[in-house]
């Protein structure tokens, strides 16, 4: 049991208060007390996925016919989600984001109901105003974030899976995606639905 115990990562769930000045900024977005290894993931992670989507978008560039206006919202959107899901799963991230006194709808529905612009952008620009796409993608997005943070926490991390999955039959299926932005839906719902609602022990070194 001893040896067991020693081998087991500290948790602490309060977090260091930001730093000053920019860079405390930046502690509020990725979470205070991050570890270099923390950041280099994100960054490297981040870079990563950022250009494969870019090859893949890059292969289909020639069917699109995308503006430079749409080009430009697709890169901005891209950086935001590939980011946030890698920012919002780190240990550091969730000593902040579920930190004392950050619980329940009040703590993070706004958070997620910020990214109807995401969804509002997408429909916009990409999907000729098609706004039973925009109702029904963050319905949805709304209903199964707002069901997460009211049941138990014990069962948040399946509900919230079950969701995520539902979530790909209704992008696939239901609503059908986006042309060169397939990702899109399912992106955004893993890095607000698994990413961030979901609490989890922040191990750390």
């Amino acid at each position: 049991m001893t040896t067991r115990r020693m081998l087991m990562p500290e948790i602490n769930w309060s977090p260091p208060e930001p730093r000053s000045g920019l860079l405390g900024e930046w502690d509020k977005f990725v979470g205070p007390g991050a570890t270099s290894t923390e950041e280099w993931v994100q960054l490297i992670g981040g870079l990563a996925l950022l250009a494969m989507l870019g090859v893949v978008i890059g292969l289909n560039g020639g069917s699109l016919n995308w503006t430079a206006l749409q080009t430009i919202i697709a890169a901005l959107l891209s950086f935001d989600i590939v980011g946030g899901i890698i920012t919002n799963a780190t240990s550091a991230a969730k000593r902040w984001y579920h930190r004392e006194g950050r619980t329940g709808l009040k703590a993070h529905l706004p958070f997620v109901a910020l990214h109807g612009v995401h969804l509002l952008l997408i429909a916009t620009f990409f999907r000729g105003m098609d706004w039973i796409y925009f109702v029904v993608a963050y319905a949805y997005l709304m209903a199964a974030a707002a069901l997460i943070l009211l049941i138990p926490l014990y069962l948040q991390r399946p509900v919230a899976f079950a969701l995520y999955a539902g979530g790909l039959l209704l992008s696939f299926y239901v609503i059908t995606p986006t042309a060169g932005l397939e990702w899109f839906i399912p992106f955004l719902y893993f890095k607000l639905l698994i990413s961030h609602l979901l609490k989890e022990a922040p191990y750390q070194p």
